[in-house]
């Protein structure tokens, strides 16, 4: 589920979006001010922020600034203020969209779809991804929310192949093709080794996954729909 972060200090301006983008099946979270909004980027995986550029202990522009700095998602700037100055400003601390108030919550909506889909056009197709759990293939880092954990080289790989073919069950002889190729000495067994590994490194951190094993055949990666 996209999930959406919503920063002002005006209540009802938190409640009313909050209404309209569950409604249009958002996950939402609030924050009241840049410092609140901050905490949770920092435990929950947000797809976009909408942020008020007025706020006390941390403005608009700064959070954008931080957010732009930190993290990989678009941003919307609110403001009742109009004025170029102002745009520039916003545009200048990183905003991907500004918005001033009053608006309708539609054309947020629309703006946020708008948004959405120039970031998913743009994925690098070396980033794998299911739930919280981002799996990126040229930094060969694993990110479950906002942690990153480096994993032994062929673990990562066996990892990765696994996620990029969710669902389908693969004999140990054909993973050891595939993660180790054809001159590899070992034996099977070793496949059964990085398996463990995996299974107890992510157990305990994620659900968003489960490799299971099919008896007599293999292995199977298993994503949890959410």
């Amino acid at each position: 589920m996209t999930a959406i972060l919503i920063v002002d200090d005006d209540k009802n301006i938190l409640k009313l979006l909050d209404i309209h983008l569950v409604k249009q099946g958002y996950k939402v979270f609030q924050a009241k001010d840049g410092m609140e909004a901050l905490e949770i980027l920092r435990k929950e995986s947000c797809d976009l922020a909408v942020v008020d550029v007025m706020m006390p202990f941390m403005d608009g522009y700064t959070l954008t600034k931080e957010i732009r700095n930190l993290y990989d998602i678009p941003v919307i700037l609110l403001t009742a203020k109009s004025q170029i100055e102002d745009k520039e400003l916003g545009f200048q601390a990183g905003t991907d969209d500004y918005l001033v108030k009053p608006f309708e919550p539609k054309e947020l909506s629309y703006r946020i779809k708008a948004l959405l889909r120039r970031y998913d056009h743009q994925a690098d197709e070396s980033i794998l991804r299911t739930g919280n759990t981002t799996i990126n293939q040229k930094s060969y880092e694993v990110q479950i929310g906002n942690r990153s954990y480096l994993l032994p080289l062929k673990e990562f790989e066996l990892l990765s192949y696994l996620i990029s073919h969710p669902r389908q069950v693969f004999s140990r002889e054909h993973l050891i093709e595939q993660i180790w190729g054809l001159d590899f000495q070992g034996d099977e067994r070793t496949v059964d080794v990085h398996i463990k590994r995996l299974r107890q490194r992510f157990s305990k951190l994620t659900d968003d996954f489960q490799i299971k094993t099919v008896r007599g055949v293999g292995y199977l990666l298993e994503v949890q729909r959410k």
